[in-house]
């Protein structure tokens, strides 16, 4: 039977330390990889012309079976969402890989996971263990999961790997590291879109995994499949961000939440959410008051978010009255 065919997708922004470590480690998989993708988002550092050496050291080789390899240059920094979304529309292989720079995986990572998901179509994506690169015995993720109030975390971040022995379903996987089949990414696509390009970055990967629920698919951890992260931004502190980035996560989640939270439970997530929404706010107005301006977002795009909530809800109520 015919391998189904797979491609990575990176995205880079000022990844030049990071992409070549990167690159061999997708090169040295035990599955054949169809395409690798790379899109730099106008990088300063030197990112793009350290792919185009490693993209023509390797058109040097004899190796038939070595993967096609495109760069795409952005003119500017479009975002993580965007970009990811300019590499699916140019790929059509039955998986792909979304990959950050700064993760190395092992080499049997993409072979365990497409595994994985060709026993049980129903798996739409999966992740392996992250582990953090400057502690591989801590894990950085095993996967997403949301609570009540719907603030979303990475499993196990932080916890020793051993911890973490058992694969299972799980609400969702990291961006950092996913393997998405084609027929999930067709299915749940807003308007072309797979990602929301209206996040910019920053919580795409569980607007995905809620939207991907709803629509009846499921995710999946595999804890032999191995990769390191580097993850840097979560030891630098939340300080160090600039004030455009703090705002693009803070209000993701309420464009995440507007979208997705099902109108039947509306009043009960707002119940349990209460109390932390004003610890948070409360905290916010006293030592981050300009990040009450990410609100501009929100309302300036909120024709679209009701019409992508329109479109998910209705979806999803189809996919309740089949099952």
């Amino acid at each position: 039977m015919k391998n189904k065919t797979v491609s990575i997708h990176i995205v880079t922004y000022n990844s030049a330390d990071d992409i070549l470590e990167c690159l061999a480690a997708v090169l040295a998989q035990d599955y054949p990889i169809e395409q690798v993708v790379v899109v730099d988002n106008a990088s300063a550092d030197g990112s793009a012309e350290k792919v185009k050496a490693f993209y023509s050291q390797l058109n040097t080789s004899s190796d038939a079976n070595r993967p096609r390899l495109s760069l795409v240059e952005n003119m500017a920094n479009f975002g993580f969402a965007p970009a990811h979304n300019q590499a699916i529309s140019i790929t059509n292989t039955d998986y792909v890989l979304v990959l950050n720079p700064d993760l190395t995986l092992a080499p049997d990572y993409v072979s365990r996971l497409v595994a994985r998901m060709e026993v049980n179509p129903e798996i739409g994506s999966a992740t392996g263990k992250l582990l953090l690169k400057a502690d591989p015995q801590l894990v950085d993720s095993t996967g997403l999961w949301m609570n009540r109030a719907r603030r979303a975390f990475d499993r196990g971040a932080g916890e020793p790997s051993a911890n973490w022995q058992e694969s299972g379903p799980v609400f969702g996987v990291s961006g950092a590291a996913a393997v998405y089949s084609r027929r999930m990414i067709d299915d749940i696509s807003v308007d072309g879109e797979f990602f929301d390009g209206d996040f910019f970055a920053y919580k795409e990967d569980v607007d995905v995994a809620w939207r991907a629920q709803l629509l009846g698919w499921q995710g999946y951890y595999d804890a032999e499949a191995i990769g390191y992260h580097e993850r840097g931004w979560k030891t630098s502190g939340r300080n160090s961000k600039p004030m455009f980035i703090r705002r693009i996560s803070y209000i993701n989640r309420y464009k995440m939440i507007y979208k997705n939270e099902r109108a039947r439970t509306v009043l009960k997530t707002l119940a349990v959410s209460l109390p932390y929404e004003i610890a948070a706010h409360g905290y916010m107005l006293l030592k981050e008051p300009k990040l009450i301006m990410a609100w501009r977002s929100f309302f300036s795009q909120i024709s679209a978010l009701k019409k992508k909530r329109k479109y998910i809800q209705t979806r999803a109520a189809t996919q309740r009255e089949e099952l």
